[in-house]
């Protein structure tokens, strides 16, 4: 599944109160330890991570104390007393097999020594697979048994989605819409790679001028300061938000498209102009490069609290109307 989907699926077992202890399997780098921590914001709920790679297993069980001549566990400060939330133990499989142990008595149970998972939380787990070549181990049939296992693989429009919420580079989120196979792609013989994780770092060293080699590699920088050459020949993008661009052209080169399409998008301050930029599009491009740029638009303008704004100007234009016949079940209007 994407990571869309993973959030979603893991969405229903909060509303639906399903505590199956549940495992996600996915390359490293696409966001599942991020899916879940947003997940615990967006309800509101507590959020334990616990690395058991990092962890012996008296770490976990606790340490044990004479009280009264009998021999007590007393259970880590970590591990939640009360309320709700979700106890996320991230790189289980990296764990040595005796780690691994105590966790399966904490997922089968719901318990390890004296403690005790409060009622409300769920316990989740995430891990890498053999083939990303992570120093993971065999996890054992009877802990893998008591999971729900979800996989989930690097997807662009989940990592779009996610970058025009929370401010990735225009110009990163553009390269990728343009090179999407560079969103995440291993490579054994370097410290750095491409992965969805990576271009977030490197968007915030790109936004201070830095080079991003040191986040996706040599070859990935090369071919993005290549494309950002191209934002020199880009059209005027603040005349067209400003609704002066009736002589302004859609540029002829894919590349210049994709560069041109995000960058009102990302740049559109208010539901004014991004009208503006749906007429101008609508007027001077295809339908697959308005309805790209649409979906994004109104994604944007939903976080800003503007598509109801958007969506009167827009129900006011008879060219937008049309338009949104065509299209309204994807848009979402």
């Amino acid at each position: 599944m994407t990571p869309s989907q993973l959030k979603e699926y893991l969405n229903q077992l909060i509303l639906k109160n399903i505590q199956i202890s549940t495992m996600i399997w996915g390359p490293p780098g696409i966001g599942k330890s991020s899916i879940v921590g947003q997940l615990t914001q967006e309800h509101q709920i507590g959020f334990v991570d616990v690395r058991l790679s990092q962890l012996a297993p008296t770490d976990l069980r606790g340490l044990p104390v004479a009280v009264d001549g009998i021999s007590k566990w007393y259970p880590p400060e970590f591990l939640p007393q009360d309320g709700e939330g979700i106890l996320f133990l991230d790189e289980i499989n990296m764990a040595p097999p005796a780690m691994q142990g105590v966790a399966q008595q904490l997922i089968l149970d719901r318990r390890v020594g004296s403690y005790t998972v409060p009622k409300g939380w769920f316990v989740w787990a995430a891990g890498n697979r053999k083939e990303d070549r992570a120093a993971v181990f065999e996890m054992p049939a009877p802990l893998a048994n008591r999971f729900l296992h979800l996989q989930v693989n690097p997807d662009f429009d989940s990592f779009k989605a996610y970058a025009l919420e929370t401010g990735v580079h225009e110009q990163v989120i553009a390269f990728l819409s343009f090179r999407s196979t560079l969103l995440h792609k291993f490579d054994p013989q370097q410290p750095a790679w491409c992965s969805p994780r990576s271009w977030v770092m490197a968007s915030a060293l790109h936004q201070a001028g830095l080079s991003i080699a040191p986040a996706v590699g040599v070859g990935a920088e090369a071919e993005f300061q290549a494309y950002v050459a191209l934002y020199r020949a880009l059209p005027n993008l603040t005349l067209i938000l400003e609704g002066q661009g009736d002589r302004i052209a859609f540029p002829t080169e894919p590349s210049a498209r994709y560069a041109t399409a995000i960058g009102l998008t990302v740049r559109a301050a208010d539901a004014n102009q991004a009208y503006n930029a749906f007429t101008w599009l609508s007027q001077k491009a295809t339908a697959e490069w308005v309805q790209l740029f649409a979906i994004d638009m109104f994604r944007v303008m939903r976080s800003k609290g503007q598509m109801g704004t958007l969506a009167k100007l827009v129900h006011k234009d008879a060219q937008l109307q049309q338009f949104l016949k065509e299209f309204q079940q994807l848009v979402g209007l």
